[in-house]
């Protein structure tokens, strides 16, 4: 009997054990840094949010490199490639100790792709080209990470997409475009990754040139950050993805040039960079209004000209992206909406995007 008793107590500790290491196991951090075409990579630790640089980082990569996205297996990582004569996605295997493995050659798109977003059962990825005013659709192969186009790409906008992003479930995709006399936000439906020939919304702004664009994990609003205006406009979306402005929006930042907008993965929070005010401004998230509320202190100190906003999946950390004369990565602690500066992680020249690998 106590044979066995200790046995039982073993495979339990083990399973507990198990349990524990993958629950806290490293994450890993890809950040792009367009001026040396690079790739920086970074261990973080789950316990502090404390970044360690791989020593095979940084690792060359397409020309520009401006955006990264990490498919949801674990096993694939894309970079969008915007430098002169590039205009390509590069595909990369990631290995379990977080390292990166270049797959060519890379994939062909359209004129100065910026913008990465992927659906979330990791079928298709969409990349924004700026320049070519169009977006190119490709089909992941899950065996191999392989891309090819779906019919019909690259699709045609006819508007120079500032930022991107897909609904919750992936049937609808929302791009953000500079206008005159106001930006918009144009709704495209999707069906098997392509886009609808026209956009079944088209909604005008509180900008010209609106800058960042989130949707929270309920899929049930859109935050859309006005650069200029200095206001956060909140719109409910509707279930054909229509936007509607909800009443008291657009919200006015009392802070200067708001550019990137993040909601935590609790939905709960909403994020702000500030670029002109070199700060993070925290909102709580009115769950039936979708209306945000200053927490009582925010905002918090960044390094200069925050300009992009990411979360650690699991909620306890936030990174920062900054561009200035040291330009790097901040790296806050989260707890409730409040921030606490961790470090500040160099990577030569300014950083412009980071996907986390948990």
């Amino acid at each position: 009997m106590l044979q066995k008793a200790l046995v039982l107590l073993f495979v339990l500790a083990s399973v507990a054990g198990f349990v524990s290491c993958g629950k806290n196991a490293s994450h890993y951090v890809y950040a792009t840094v367009p001026a040396a075409s690079q790739l920086a990579v970074f261990r973080e630790d789950p316990y502090s949010g404390v970044l360690t640089q791989l020593d095979t980082s940084p690792y060359t990569v397409g020309n520009g490199a401006q955006s990264v996205v990490i498919h949801p297996s674990g096993k694939y990582l894309y970079v969008a490639n915007p430098g002169q004569g590039e205009n390509d996605v590069s595909l990369f295997d990631i290995n379990s100790d977080g390292t990166v493995s270049e797959v060519t050659p890379r994939t062909a798109v359209g004129t100065l792709p910026f913008i990465l977003a992927m659906d979330p059962a990791g079928n298709y990825l969409y990349v924004a080209n700026a320049l070519s005013n169009n977006i190119s659709v490709l089909s992941i192969a899950s065996s191999t990470g392989a891309l090819s186009p779906v019919t019909g790409s690259p699709f045609q906008i006819n508007l120079s997409p500032k930022s991107m992003v897909l609904s919750p479930a992936g049937n609808f995709l929302y791009v953000s475009a500079p206008s005159s006399p106001s930006g918009v936000i144009a709704v495209f439906s999707v069906t098997a990754g392509a886009l609808s020939s026209t956009p079944v919304g088209l909604t005008s702004t509180a900008d010209n040139n609106p800058a960042g664009i989130a949707i929270g994990s309920s899929g049930a609003y859109l935050y859309a950050a006005n650069s200029t205006a200095n206001s956060i406009s909140i719109y409910s979306i509707g279930s054909s993805g229509t936007l509607t402005q909800v009443p008291e929006s657009p919200l006015a930042d009392p802070f200067q040039n708001p550019v990137a907008l993040l909601v935590d993965p609790t939905g709960n929070y909403l994020y702000v960079a500030n670029q002109g005010s070199n700060n993070i401004a925290t909102y709580s998230i009115t769950a039936s209004t979708g209306f945000p509320v200053e927490v009582t202190d925010s905002p918090f100190g960044s390094e200069a000209h925050p300009s992009f906003l990411t979360a650690d999946p699991n909620g306890k950390y936030l990174f920062v992206g900054n561009q200035t004369g040291s330009a790097g990565i901040q790296a806050f602690g989260v707890s409730a909406g409040s921030l606490n500066s961790i470090a500040t992680y160099s990577v030569g020249n300014s950083p412009t995007s980071i996907a986390i690998l948990q």
